[in-house]
């Protein structure tokens, strides 16, 4: 015998499980259908929804059969895949929303400020703009003219229209609801898609080639039949540029070039030049231990380059260490000194030669010290000790010429050359 209690569970169980059942869940999917059909508001939309929501719940909770052909899609392949599509029908029927018109409007308003037009491409953005500007004034019974055609003011009256459909206005109080003002979003909508198309038809800089754009920029003005020696042309253009101490056209063709023949004639005609105008792509390349630019920096003398410099002094990369031992050299920043006079005790020679001559270049006196002590060094290699005397003298003070002059009857011949030079220089 059984009390009520047993039989409600009963029941309960079989109600869930008629719940579960693939053809209950497939008839409930036909009523959300039903539903989205005859939505007209977004809370009817909302509701469907929710439907669906609990329908998915359901599916993955339900215990169905599995298929007889492993082949053969399950029930609750079938029914997940209509879940799907049934979304993507609720999606396509809500909307549209202002919210839509205004990101389209902001995108438009950042590409119009951001964007470098060409001289055609301008006047073509700047149309397109105000194409909307007065569809949206039609639209809505309102003027949203810019305060000029300048570009600014074009994305700022962009932006207005999306700010008023949106949060509201003179023009449209409260913004504009999906139910009651639909046909006028979609209008704007439209409007918009428009303005993005014309904006992506306005032909920007980065469309042209890079001939097109130095040639809009008189890149190769200078150039004529006469002068026009070498090829590429473009090679002939940094030639003359050197010849006329032009090195922004220079940096120009470095830029815009990225042949390494191009590259290579550039580079070598800035390092002609040590011009101060192309210090910039010097340092930044310069920063990946690019040895050319390292030197290019040397020539320009800039002390800016000295903290990237010095990190290199001592990287126990030789050809690296030279040059940048010499640039720093070129340079004669003090603050360069220690690194450079650390560089005295690298494994390498020819790179302590290049940091004693590199604090000669310097001049700073606590060098003096150092080199003194290379000199000093017998078992030092010849090389060295005559950079570490040529250093002092270039150094000048009185303590750095009696220094090196002490060794005006070395055994090496080009260490008694630089002592003599330091014997001279104290005598006078």
């Amino acid at each position: 015998m059984s009390n009520g209690d047993d039989e409600n569970a009963e029941d309960a169980d079989a109600s869930e499980e008629t719940a579960l059942d693939a053809d209950t869940l497939e008839s409930r999917l036909d009523d959300v259908e039903s539903a989205i059909e005859a939505a007209e508001t977004e809370a009817d939309l909302d509701d469907a929804e929710a439907d669906l929501d609990s329908v998915e719940a359901d599916v993955e909770a339900a215990d169905l059969p599995e298929p007889d052909d492993e082949d053969e899609e399950s029930r609750e392949e079938q029914l997940t895949s209509r879940i799907e599509e049934l979304r993507a029908t609720l999606e396509d029927e809500r909307g549209p929303y202002a919210e839509d018109v205004q990101e389209t409007l902001d995108e438009a308003a950042t590409k119009l400020r951001e964007t470098r037009w060409t001289e055609a491409g301008g006047p073509d953005a700047k149309a397109a703009a105000e194409t909307f500007l007065d569809a949206a004034g039609e639209e809505l019974d309102a003027d949203f003219a810019a305060a000029s055609d300048e570009l600014d003011d074009l994305a700022a009256a962009l932006e207005g229209v999306g700010e008023t459909i949106v949060d509201g206005g003179s023009a449209v109080e409260g913004g504009l609801d999906p139910d009651e003002d639909d046909e006028t979003i979609a209008a704007l909508l439209e409007a918009a898609d428009e303005l993005e198309t014309g904006l992506d038809d306005a032909e920007e800089w980065s469309d042209l080639t890079v001939v097109e754009q130095l040639r809009v920029e008189g890149f190769y003005d200078r150039m004529n039949a006469e002068n026009r020696k070498d090829f590429p042309p473009e090679l002939t253009v940094v030639r003359l540029a050197e010849a006329e101490n032009d090195p922004e056209r220079i940096v120009q063709a470095l830029e815009k070039f990225e042949s390494d023949f191009m590259e290579e004639n550039c580079i070598d005609a800035l390092r002609r030049l040590g011009a101060e105008e192309a210090f910039d792509i010097m340092h930044e390349r310069a920063q990946k231990r690019s040895r050319p630019e390292i030197e290019v920096l040397g020539k320009i003398g800039d002390e800016r380059a000295v903290e990237t410099l010095v990190e290199f002094a001592n990287s126990d990369n030789p050809p690296l260490q030279k040059v940048t031992l010499r640039a720093l050299g070129e340079i004669g920043s003090e603050e360069a000194t220690q690194a450079v006079a650390n560089a005295l005790d690298d494994d390498e020679s020819v790179i302590r030669s290049q940091a004693a001559r590199a604090l000669g270049l310097i001049g700073d006196t606590r060098a003096i010290a150092p080199l003194s002590d290379v000199l000093d060094d017998d078992d030092e290699e010849t090389e060295v000790r005559a950079s570490a005397a040529w250093a002092l003298v270039q150094i000048g003070t009185e303590r750095a010429l009696e220094a090196a002059a002490e060794y005006d009857d070395d055994r090496a011949y080009t260490v008694q050359v630089e002592a003599e030079k330091a014997r001279d220089a104290t005598a006078v």
